[in-house]
């Protein structure tokens, strides 16, 4: 059973950046593929960002592809999403995510998620 546990989220100007963090424990991290989902209320839960078990592959949804970093850290067990030229449309809560099997852009493969943290940018 993993746990997953989401910080850096915050309210931001437009233009802003932030940086949102996920920490694991509970299970071998290297082993997981990780993402990042976002839901603005009354939408459905979109793909953010995602990386393979040791960082070889990532991938990026459409909304935020050129805005976005996502790194991992394998020997501290923590990923993370670097956000820059914040959009009020980049408004939700952001979730992490694990995948047992491969690095994927739908929620429905993800395993395990953490609460989410809130992500507020003003125009």
């Amino acid at each position: 059973q993993v746990q997953l546990v989401e910080s850096g989220g915050g309210s931001v100007q437009a233009g802003g950046s932030l940086r949102l963090s996920c920490a694991a424990s509970g299970g071998t991290f290297s082993s997981y593929a990780m993402g990042w989902f976002r839901q603005a209320p009354g939408k459905e839960r979109e793909f953010v960002a995602g990386i393979s078990w040791n960082g070889g592959r990532t991938a990026y949804g459409d909304s935020v592809k050129g805005r976005c970093s996502i790194s991992r850290d394998n020997a501290r067990s923590t990923v993370s999403v670097q956000m820059n030229s914040l959009k009020p449309e980049d408004t939700a809560v952001y979730y992490c995510a694990a995948d047992r099997e491969r690095l994927s852009r739908s929620s429905r493969d993800y395993e395990y998620w953490g609460e989410g943290t809130q992500v507020t940018v003003s125009s």
